[in-house]
């Protein structure tokens, strides 16, 4: 099979974020299919940007299109998208020529569906929307936008005509189907198949040692029997990091347990201001560490942390890689996100509470720790076993074809 992924933010490991594309792409690849990915030559979610042209990457054919430099998510973004979309019109009889049997539209924003469906009708081809998240469902809500606004209109008409006329919708949100038959979709058109990890990066020959800042405070902690309550990840507003702080002050008079926050974001200084203000000595802030080393690292966690702030957006599903990571690692997890019926629920591998609830965080961290280590490794055990089962991408890129081979019966 020839299959066509026009993903404007499209990544790869020597480039940065975003990974899901190039993973079930190079999946594929093993699986004897061909593949060609378009994106932009330039996203601020990347830390590189590759040449405008074609290039490939472990069998993958990349194809990058010109796009503007912007900063932030203001109008050079929004014109970028524009531009993008307008670039793969004008390369559509090159990307004919590939000869797709399936094209995906996976650019978060909705407009490419349009030339996505204008090459997959020319081509016969199978025309896939792939939803990372509800756009201009997200926008609206985060961003406080009218549905009459302009921009909001656009993205509305692109989301109704995806549902209308795409074979299949493949969805990272387990819960948004509800949401996608209001505005036309059918229930065989729908397929959940959320973000995973890569099996061999967490091999022991592919994982890379820890920082010998982190490895030292880590020992010194295992050393003095600490119970170490670990995040790994961003310092931003939308992990709402100050309840994490805000736990660890109610758990203060608790000497075994500790607070780590390794990681890097635009609320760190916060977080540590904070910490000097409440005059924690429970909690210690490390940077980040290479992608290679999040094994390493998690494995030195006792209990796990993520959270988020509170979004009407969870209701409609969450797939963080962080969860996931955890997940792998075997470690027990404290979920601090407003999602009805959590993966982590079903699972049994942690605990959800309600976002930003401190008091509630503390109770779940405090619950944790005072089970036996044993109950905590049977605990995170549970969600190691369905993360293997479910969560490898040599299992979700399979389960993607299959989907979209079944919407064709």
């Amino acid at each position: 099979m020839n299959i066509l992924m026009i993903s404007h933010y499209a990544g790869a490991p020597q480039y940065g974020m975003e990974f899901r594309s190039f993973y079930m792409a190079r999946e594929w690849v093993k699986k004897g299919h061909k593949v060609m990915i378009v994106g932009a030559a330039f996203s601020h979610l990347r830390k590189h940007q590759p040449n405008v042209g074609h290039e490939n990457l472990e069998g993958i054919d990349y194809l990058w299109l010109p796009t503007r430099h912007y900063q932030g998510n203001g109008v050079a973004r929004v014109i970028t998208m524009f531009q993008f979309v307008h670039q793969v019109y004008r390369h559509a009889a090159e990307l004919e020529a590939f000869h797709p049997d399936m094209v995906i539209a996976s650019s978060v924003y909705t407009f490419d569906i349009y030339p996505c469906r204008h090459i997959a009708r020319r081509c016969h081809a199978r025309l896939v929307y792939e939803v990372h998240d509800l756009w201009p469902l997200s926008p609206m809500i985060i961003g406080g936008y009218s549905q009459w606004h302009p921009f909001i209109f656009l993205l509305q008409r692109g989301e109704n005509y995806a549902y209308r006329h795409c074979d299949m919708v493949v969805s990272i949100l387990d819960k948004a189907f509800p949401h996608m038959q209001a505005h036309g979709l059918s229930p065989d058109r729908f397929c959940c198949i959320p973000n995973g990890f890569v099996s061999e990066e967490w091999l022991p020959d592919n994982i890379a040692p820890l920082p010998d800042q982190h490895l030292a405070l880590l020992r010194q902690l295992r050393g003095e029997g600490k119970t170490i309550v670990g995040f790994a990840g961003g310092h931003t507003q939308s992990t709402a990091m100050h309840v994490f702080i805000e736990a660890a002050k109610l758990l203060s008079d608790r000497p075994n347990l500790v607070f780590v926050l390794v990681g890097q974001g635009p609320q760190k200084e916060e977080l540590q201001a904070l910490s000097r203000q409440y005059g924690l000595t429970n909690v210690h802030f490390l940077p980040p560490v290479h992608k290679e080393a999040i094994p390493q690292l998690l494995n030195h966690f006792d209990i796990c942390y993520a959270g988020g702030v509170h979004s009407s957006l969870h209701q409609y599903g969450t797939s963080f890689n962080k969860i996931t990571d955890y997940m792998v690692a075997g470690k027990p997890i404290v979920n601090s996100v407003d999602e009805p019926g959590s993966l982590i629920e079903r699972v049994g591998c942690g605990i959800q509470v309600e976002a930003e609830n401190a008091q509630q965080v503390a109770h779940a961290i405090a619950r944790m720790a005072d089970m036996t280590p044993s109950e905590r490794s049977a605990m995170g055990e549970k969600g190691r076993d369905y993360a293997l089962q479910n969560l490898d991408y040599a299992t979700l890129s399979q389960r993607f074809i299959d989907a979209v081979s079944k919407s064709q019966s």
